[in-house]
């Protein structure tokens, strides 16, 4: 016995130290990350890739539905397999953003569209529990692992302003919790917060600060499972920690941050923002990042950077040239102090329409950089409920990817921005067009989709490799041909180039790069040296990337 506990002890102690030495490389070659200069890939989770067909159906939802408007199988091995897969990586990809996870209402509604289940996550009908169709606790703890290990960090969203619709199923929370009516009127500050956002998605009373008992159906759930003692025990210990009443919002913040102690999430992007009294997002802020310092102190081997928890707020219509607050008519309020790292740029889809590239990569540097004082924007072209996207035909897939990611600011892509997935799907009424399974058959049969996504890739790579494209300062080049520009952020600078002429072109780059500077143009893959202030590089396209080697 002592010598087989020898030899395991050997083994085992080796094995330890290999893998010290894998943390020790991996910790080495771990690039600068801060979510201003963040590339974000956006997807609903249960249209993305299918993992695990053994979870497609759960709850008896086999209701025909409207197009587009039911379970599809997508879930959460499926986004880990892709991460395996180096997908992400290669699309330069450093954090994901995934629609709601939490158990969705059981049936279906109709409210014209035929019927629809809760797919897409935003309706909620116990914020404790993973819903069986996305996957298991032990699914998203294998996802924050394996996209941690891959530097990729995960964004949970969090939805704090209703619950799911009512059904034949899902009861109606108590009146303490929720307003049925009146419906929004979107006129003011008051008709926009103090109602339901649509007719049957009750409105949870996040103004209260009344102590409320727990819905019964929540109490009668969790008992059935087994684990009515242990959620009240953790509740206790939340309330008596923070001295919160036992008021609504309290209740949903702490089911939310859970998510942070257990798995290790490092953001949330917040649904509805402008719905809620803007201290509900104080106070979740302050929630989070006790909950965040908490996981990295019980789990220091697992923290992947030094950033704080993230969060990015959805007011929509939100626009950058709003500056730090936005507009109700009768009231302006400022959801960054205290709250948003970021919020969700509606504006730039327009401006990438209307604007010369020039003006426009100017007008959002002086606004982030002057204005916003370390916080910033999240750009996006395409997302899943914004009917009118940059490019809802797919005719301009170069040209949105170059917009996107080139853009100070933080960037998101969406599913299938990358290989121009169909927006405009026969018979899918509303925002479920937008919304289709992820085109994978395209990537791997169609030459067109994979050169677009080879576009993607490059840009997508170069922007990730360098934190200065989202996050540093702007600077026009002076040019004969197209838009040269340099990013500079910390000691990461580089020089970019788009609209030039294809063969050779020359690049300014006295006022970044040295004379003797070895530089790799990262989109065609070739070496250039500096010479009297200047680069040739000859290739094929009309767009460079220089970063110095």
């Amino acid at each position: 016995m002592k010598k087989i506990f020898a030899i395991c002890f050997l083994f085992v102690t080796v094995i330890s130290c290999q893998e010290k030495k894998v943390d020790k490389i991996a910790k080495k070659e771990t690039k600068d990350f801060v979510w201003e200069g963040a590339n974000i890939y956006f997807l609903l989770t249960d249209r993305f890739n299918n993992g695990d067909k053994t979870n497609d159906v759960n709850f008896n939802r086999t209701k025909e539905t409207g197009v587009l408007r039911g379970f599809e199988g997508g879930d959460i091995k499926g986004i880990t397999e892709k991460i395996k897969e180096g997908y992400f990586t290669n699309l330069g990809i450093n954090a994901i953003w995934m629609t709601p996870i939490v158990e969705q209402i059981h049936d279906a509604t109709d409210e014209g569209t035929g019927n629809t289940y809760g797919f897409h996550g935003y309706w909620a009908k116990d914020w404790t529990k993973i819903d069986p169709n996305f996957g298991t606790t032990a699914d998203l703890k294998e996802l924050v692992s394996v996209a941690h290990k891959n530097g990729i960090r995960v964004l949970l969203d969090a939805v704090i302003n209703h619950t799911g619709p009512v059904t034949e199923k899902d009861a109606v929370w108590p009146n303490e919790w929720v307003r049925t009516q009146p419906q929004c009127k979107y006129s003011n500050y008051e008709n926009t917060i103090k109602c339901t956002l649509v007719k049957n998605l009750p409105d949870i009373r996040t103004d209260s600060n009344e102590n409320v008992e727990l819905p019964p159906q929540l109490v009668a759930k969790w008992k059935s499972e087994g684990r009515y003692e242990q959620e009240i025990k953790e509740l206790n210990a939340f309330f008596e920690r923070t001295g919160h009443p036992r008021a609504p919002r309290f209740y949903i913040m702490k089911w939310l941050t859970d998510y942070i102690t257990e798995f290790g999430i490092d953001g949330y992007r917040v649904d509805t923002v402008k719905h809620t009294e803007e201290y509900v997002w104080q106070e979740f802020r302050t929630e989070c990042d006790f909950a965040f310092e908490e996981y990295k102190k019980n789990n220091p081997e697992k923290v992947l950077d030094k950033n704080d928890f993230y969060l990015v707020g959805e007011v929509y219509n939100y626009a950058i040239s709003h500056g730090k607050s936005f507009d109700f008519g009768d009231k302006k309020v400022n959801y960054f102090d205290k709250a948003f790292d970021a919020l969700i740029n509606f504006e730039i889809k327009w401006n990438a329409k209307q604007m010369k590239e020039a003006d426009l990569f100017k007008k959002y540097n002086e606004v982030l950089q002057d204005n916003f004082n370390g916080f910033s924007v999240l750009n996006y072209m395409t997302s899943h409920d914004d009917g009118q996207p940059f490019d809802k035909e797919r005719k301009k897939p170069y040209k949105t990817a170059t917009m996107l990611l080139l853009t100070p600011g933080t960037s998101q892509v969406y599913y299938g921005d990358e290989s121009a997935r169909d927006l405009t799907i026969k018979g899918a009424i509303g925002d479920a067009t937008l919304r289709s399974f992820m085109n994978w058959d395209a990537l791997e049969s169609n030459d067109n989709t994979k050169d677009i996504l080879n576009h993607w890739q490059k840009l997508g790579q170069f922007r990730a490799n360098h934190m200065s494209i989202g996050a540093g300062k702007h600077k026009m080049i002076p040019s004969e041909n197209g838009v040269v520009f340099s990013r500079k952020w910390k000691s990461d600078k580089i020089i970019a180039g788009i609209n030039l002429p294809k063969g050779k072109k020359t690049i300014e780059t006295s006022s970044v790069f040295k004379n003797g500077d070895k530089l790799k143009d990262f989109y065609s893959n070739q070496i250039v040296e500096v010479k009297n202030g200047k680069v040739t590089v000859n290739s094929n396209f009309d767009i460079v990337l220089l970063e110095k080697i």
